[in-house]
């Protein structure tokens, strides 16, 4: 069953839109945004795709700069909506270091490791599982799951749009673990 999944394939383009759109819109994301977008259609899961559709079309409306400065002011000056799940539990330094190294270690297992991002940042996280075979990612997905269902409730809080990657996230980490159990 899981060789079925990992044919289809579609978890791997899911999950790496979904990485692309979570992370920092710099000017190669904006150069890369089209072509990204292009590919939601490719997506087969029709909630996944209606879900990254609207999210680009979100973006796209915002224009730009709106969305360049809600995205700092959202992720990067705050604590408590941060692509960086092991920040989301700052009340025990140890339990968080032992969490970095956990993710760090998922990296190393699969053939990865993270030099531009810390390993617990959820767009890494995301595109590490879109590029190894279904079982793996979904270990992968089952030990980030919790922290992603934290920062969702956080973000449907903040009531921010990226609610709906963390959904589609989630959604495909659901499927994986239905695939391959």
């Amino acid at each position: 069953m899981a060789e079925d999944v990992k044919d289809n394939a579609d978890y791997t383009k899911a999950l790496a839109i979904t990485a692309f759109l979570l992370a920092y819109p710099d000017e190669a994301w904006w150069q890369d945004f089209p072509e990204w977008r292009k590919a939601v259609q490719e997506v087969r899961m029709p909630q996944a795709r209606e879900l990254l559709g609207e999210f680009c079309d979100y973006v796209a409306d915002l224009g730009r700069e709106e969305y360049e400065a809600a995205y700092v002011r959202d992720f990067d000056f705050s604590q408590n909506t941060n692509l960086y799940l092991t920040n989301h539990d700052r009340t025990d330094f140890g339990k968080q270091s032992e969490e970095m190294q956990r993710y760090k270690v998922l990296f190393l297992q699969n053939g990865f490791d993270v030099d531009k991002e810390l390993p617990d940042y959820l767009p890494a996280l995301l595109e590490l599982a879109a590029a190894i075979p279904a079982g793996k990612a979904r270990e992968v997905l089952a030990t980030a799951k919790p922290k992603m269902e934290l920062l969702r409730s956080r973000l449907v809080e903040a009531k921010m749009a990226q609610t709906f990657l963390v959904d589609v996230a989630l959604m495909e980490a659901a499927g994986l673990e239905a695939a391959t159990a």
